[in-house]
Parts: C-alpha cells; sequence; structure tokens
C-alpha cells in the first residue's frame, strides 16, 4: 500500500543501500548472513557522505547487520548525526541458500523465482522469509517513523537490497509483481518522500 497524503508532510524519507562486500563481488546470497563491508564498500560510503553532504539529515536508522552499520558509521563520520540500529531493517532471510555463490548459473534453483517472478516466491522451508513477513515488520517500521517524518524530520534508512524494496515499493505503491523495479545500487541515495 502506498503512503497517503504527503503533500502535508514536512520532513524527508531517504533510503539507501550499504556499500559492497566480498559476497556481493562473488555474487553470493547473503541475506542475514553477516558480512562486513570490503574496501571498496567503504571508499562507496565515505563518497557518499560526500556527495550527499548538502542534503540535510536529522537522523539514521540501519540494519542491525554489520555491513548498514559500517556504512551508516562511514556516513555519518564527523557528522553530529544519531545513528539508531532496528532489527527491523535486517535483510530479508533466504534460509538454506545464504551463501548461495551465483545462482543465476543454476538453471531451476528455487531461490531465482525470488528475482525473476517475485509473485509466485516460497520461501525455502529451511529459514527462509515470505514476502508478508518481510513487509510486516518494515511496515511497523514505516509506520512508526512516517509522524517524525510528517513532523519535520529527516530520516535516512541504511539497509540492505530486498528489504530497501520492500520499504520503497510500499511507499511508492508498487505491486510484488514488479518487486524489482528501480535501482538498488550499493551506496545510492533515494528520496522517497
Amino acid at each position: 500500500m502506498a503512503t497517503d497524503n504527503t503533500s502535508n508532510v514536512k520532513g524527508s524519507l531517504y533510503i539507501m543501500r550499504h556499500g559492497r562486500t566480498d559476497w556481493n563481488d562473488r555474487r553470493k546470497i547473503q541475506g542475514r548472513t553477516d558480512i562486513p563491508l570490503n574496501e571498496e564498500g567503504r571508499k562507496m560510503a565515505l563518497d557518499a557522505a560526500v556527495k550527499y553532504a548538502d542534503i540535510k539529515i536529522d537522523r539514521i536508522y540501519c540494519s542491525t547487520l554489520v555491513r548498514a552499520i559500517e556504512t551508516a558509521e562511514l556516513f555519518a563520520r564527523g557528522k553530529d548525526i544519531p545513528i539508531i540500529k532496528d532489527e527491523r531493517l535486517v535483510e530479508m532471510s533466504f534460509g538454506v541458500y545464504e551463501g548461495f555463490e551465483r545462482s543465476f548459473d543454476v538453471p531451476g534453483c528455487p531461490v531465482n523465482v525470488l528475482f525473476k517472478d517475485p509473485g509466485n516466491y516460497n520461501p525455502p522451508v529451511e529459514g527462509g522469509e515470505s514476502f508478508d513477513e518481510l513487509y510486516k515488520r518494515t511496515g511497523s517500521f514505516i509506520d512508526e517513523i512516517m509522524p517524525l517524518v510528517k513532523d519535520g524530520m529527516n530520516i535516512l534508512i541504511i539497509g540492505h537490497g530486498a528489504m530497501n524494496r520492500s520499504i520503497i515499493n510500499r511507499i511508492k505503491g508498487i505491486p510484488l509483481k514488479d518487486y524489482w523495479s528501480g535501482s538498488i545500487e550499493n551506496c545510492k541515495m533515494e528520496k522517497l518522500i
């Protein structure tokens, strides 16, 4: 569902994906596996701080996974911006497929449905998260922070590819079948409201 009545909003809501990791470079499915940034990812976060320096951010909310925390800390370095870690912003769980490398090179790999046909994705039984579960936790987060944005706070969310898309899609009213429409580049800031 799209967030309605944004005309009375005094603040802004931004979202950014964490910097690169070695698993990104190897095309391994990360999910909730706690992988740190690599040197390129750290540089990306520092470069983003310079690129977006003119955007006033009052508060950063980030995932509790180290790659998002490190991105937030590097982005906020030298600035008086509180960073609040929130478990609801962790990446979608891909269960037994976390750590799986180059899934698109494996014909019929069940996790590929998530990316190619999200409307028909059923998570693997072994620890995978459904879209309903993902939307429930990120929706709870958005419902909690929207009053702050409406009252004038400028908030940046730093998270992950699939998790970020759930927030973007909810706010923009993008249906599940089009889940992956739009960019989810590392350290690119997108204004949602």
